[in-house]
């Protein structure tokens, strides 16, 4: 199958990003200087502070609001590396209640006789709108021999959401995402939300390692690998940490991921990485050949043609129609294009750089449904 079309949200994306990283990296270096020049207040209460102390050290969380690690990714920052964390939060688990609008005001009465509302009609009034705010604690932790040897880094984020009141299920889990640049090295995350006064805390713990991205010349290797079901690009990058509903920034892109590797019939897979290891040619840029198989019982399904890529990071389409033969007595072979029919599936990528003359690949299961 032919994918020459599909190289283009490539060059669209290396663009973006070559305009965006200088003004993003350089206010990301600045913070890091300021930091170093004077030490930064972190206020995070006791009550916080203690909950999460209190189950460090067997990594045990607190379930007054249960929330839960969805995914985690990181992508490259030149210095440091942009850690992304995607959680898990239940509607009926964070407090939502309705929210106070301001009271419609009364028409004066004037030379047109005023319409009483009918109290039939009151009744028909929308769900108001919900609201709920919280607090959000990070810190990361540097490891050491698996345990906890130093807080690196201590982050406070104010989290205020709203609801349609029409369309809230209360047992829906909704994904959220926070983010900071990090730099290479084992790391533990233990984060804290909760309410307002304090009375609610859930805590969690996630142990990561960060690879030197810029570094990395022994082997090739992939940052995790993730789909995406849309991306924008914002009029600036965001440089303090923030909390997101259903997207996660990166540079000035807003990117929404799928946190579960399902799709339906007929949709493409628009998948999202980045090569490290690679090393680029004299010019700068790079010389990566991938191919990208789907297996069904370890049988190949769809052959893509190889793609070349002149940068390490990839953001590329494949549609999922495979060719198939018809015979038919009558018009003999012919050659028809068909949607991959529902069920589980083996995504298998190759990747080769052409100036180290290094290889790897990957596998990653994915449902149609």
């Amino acid at each position: 199958m032919k994918t020459r079309s599909l190289i283009i949200p490539v060059i669209l994306l290396v663009f973006f990003l070559s305009l965006a990283f200088s003004p993003y990296l350089v206010a990301a270096k600045k913070n890091q200087q300021e930091k170093n020049e004077e030490e930064e207040t972190i206020i995070i209460p006791e009550e916080i502070r203690s909950a999460l102390k209190q189950g460090l050290a067997q990594r045990q969380g607190r379930q007054d609001i249960p929330f839960s690690l969805a995914k985690h990714l990181f992508l490259p920052a030149r210095e440091n590396i942009h850690s992304i964390f995607l959680f898990k939060m239940k509607n009926q688990d964070i407090g939502f209640t309705p929210l106070e609008l301001p009271p419609i005001p009364e028409k004066k009465e004037g030379k047109e006789k005023k319409t009483e509302t009918p109290p039939e009609a009151e009744t028909e009034k929308p769900p108001a709108p919900l609201q709920t705010s919280l607090e959000v604690f990070l810190q990361f932790h540097r490891l050491e021999k698996k345990e906890p040897a130093e807080i690196f880094k201590e982050i406070y984020i104010p989290l205020n959401l709203q609801a349609e009141g029409a369309s809230y299920d209360p047992e829906k889990e909704e994904i959220y995402s926070t983010a900071y640049p990090l730099p290479p090295g084992d790391y533990l995350l233990a984060m804290a939300v909760a309410s307002l006064d304090l009375q609610r805390i859930g805590t969690l713990y996630y142990e990561f390692s960060l690879p030197d991205l810029t570094q990395a010349f022994q082997e090739l290797d992939t940052t995790p690998i993730f789909f995406v079901k849309g991306m924008k690009r914002m009029a600036s990058p965001e440089i303090t940490a923030e909390i997101h509903k259903d997207f996660f920034t990166y540079s000035v892109l807003q990117i929404e991921p799928k946190t579960e590797n399902v799709f339906v019939k007929r949709e493409n897979l628009d998948i999202f990485y980045y090569i490290y290891g690679a090393q680029p040619k004299q010019d700068g840029m790079f010389d990566i050949v991938v191919n990208y198989e789907v297996l069904k019982d370890k049988e190949p399904v769809i052959r893509f043609e190889e793609i070349s890529y002149q940068a390490p990071i990839i953001s590329q389409p494949l549609p999922m129609k495979k060719t198939v033969v018809i015979k038919s007595e009558k018009e003999g072979e012919k050659k028809e294009t068909r949607f991959l029919e529902p069920g589980t599936y083996t995504l298998s990528i190759s990747i080769k750089d052409n100036v180290s003359g290094k290889s790897s690949s990957e596998k990653i299961d994915i449902e149609i449904k």
